[in-house]
């Protein structure tokens, strides 16, 4: 019998799922048996579009689809619990499963305090991350350091601290350091991230600690629920999924994995942060960089924390309409609403058409103000420091481009409009 807090090898007994599968298949095996028995209603998942730089979300429901959904797409910077809220009603009325890594469990807790998704009707499997690379800068990185033709790479997978490559003819791997150092490799936020094994999900699986005869043949399962775990016994029961228990010295080489991606991420933070300055410098920093603003909108259409129906920033007595280039107060309120709930997702700067570094600004205030409060967003349900501020009588006037400007409740990321 399954348990929370075991760690598993796990691999799958299905032949279909098996042609596919990279590290065992344990996570489409275990998708599979949650659809056929109606333990979800459908699956969130990621599959390859018209090439390995193209990653689509699609929602699953016959199990014999789940397939094409097999291996991992490192060229994918989707984020799931943004789909889920605008596109499948917050799982409010059906029973989704969903394929996470680490951003996209915080966001699912963020949402859910903001009762924009229910948990309840949420199962999340997690996976390893060890970060993810722009396609844009997939492509350029292909054609310029590994001199091939990004259109001829049908492969791609990050191992042993190697970004590597298969393509007609061969293959070739590079140290993801050496990537980094000439300005390529994972995306800026995905260097910072500490959030690889994401445990607030019902199951946390990966490759990391799989060794001796079942490398590159099984699944590494730790189960961080009871919905995990029963997930795990209807699979084997139904003689779907193979487990045994994970070798000791393998949860040692997992645990050293995990603990030399977190002082890489400290590394990139002190990198990052350091060089937008302190106090005064920072502000200007930041001020200068958003001025190239267009006001598009993407920043907040993307962003798993932002879900008011009434956007303060779209409110021209704080933001003027056609008002170019953007005034500050408008990065402002959106700083203000959230920095304190950044999940350091990235899709702000993924998605900037003027290249503002979004999530480095929002991310290094969430370090601040983490170091301040304590609160680490996208963990569990609690709720940051500024949920439990009452200011419905609160005014601050600011002055902005000649005209007073009232500002009021945006220090309150709760006491908003929404659905």
């Amino acid at each position: 019998m399954t348990k929370k807090g075991d760690m598993l090898y796990a691999w799958t007994n299905d032949a279909e799922i098996q042609k596919k599968a990279e590290l065992g298949g344990a996570v489409t095996t275990l998708w599979k048996y949650a659809l056929e028995s109606m333990t979800v209603d459908a699956v969130l998942a990621v599959t390859k579009g018209v090439d390995l730089y193209d990653a689509v979300p699609v929602i699953i429901t016959d199990p014999k689809d789940l397939a094409k959904t097999a291996g991992s797409l490192h060229c994918g910077t989707l984020l799931m619990a943004k789909l889920v809220k605008k596109f499948l009603d917050g799982a409010h009325d059906k029973k989704i499963g969903v394929t996470v890594k680490g951003c996209d469990a915080m966001a699912f807790y963020e949402l859910a305090k903001r009762k924009q998704i229910s948990l309840d009707n949420i199962v999340m499997i997690g996976v390893n991350c060890g970060g993810s690379v722009s396609p844009v800068t997939a492509r350029k990185m292909i054609k310029e350091k590994y001199e091939v033709d990004p259109e001829k790479v049908h492969k791609e997978e990050i191992d042993k601290g190697q970004f590597i490559i298969e393509y007609e003819g061969g293959h070739k791997g590079i140290s993801v350091d050496e990537l980094e150092e000439a300005g390529f490799g994972r995306r800026s936020n995905c260097r910072r991230c500490k959030m690889k094994i994401p445990r607030q999900a019902d199951l946390a699986c990966g490759n990391w600690g799989v060794i001796g005869p079942r490398a590159g043949k099984a699944t590494f399962v730790e189960v961080c629920s009871e919905k995990g775990a029963a997930l795990v016994d209807g699979a084997v029961r139904m003689g779907m999924m193979a487990t045994e228990p994970a070798n000791a010295k393998g949860l040692e080489i997992r645990g050293k994995v995990e603990s030399a991606m977190f002082k890489l991420g400290d590394k990139w933070r002190r990198h990052d942060f350091e060089a937008l300055g302190e106090g005064k410098e920072r502000l200007k920093k930041i001020m200068s960089e958003t001025a190239r603003c267009i006001k598009c909108y993407q920043c907040i259409d993307v962003c798993p924390i932002c879900y008011c129906v009434d956007c303060t920033t779209k409110n021209p007595a704080y933001v003027a309409p056609g008002h170019l280039p953007v005034p500050f107060m408008f990065h402002l309120i959106r700083y203000a609403h959230i920095a304190d709930s950044c999940v350091n997702c990235g899709q702000c700067e993924e998605v900037c058409a003027a290249e503002i570094p979004n999530a480095l600004f929002m991310h290094a205030q969430q370090v601040e103000l983490e170091k301040m409060f304590g609160h680490v967003p996208g963990v569990n349900m609690e709720l940051p420091l500024m949920a439990y501020v009452e200011e419905k009588e609160e005014r601050l006037r600011l002055h902005n481009t000649g005209s007073d400007m009232i500002y009021e409740n945006v220090f309150n990321p709760f006491n908003r409009k929404e659905h």
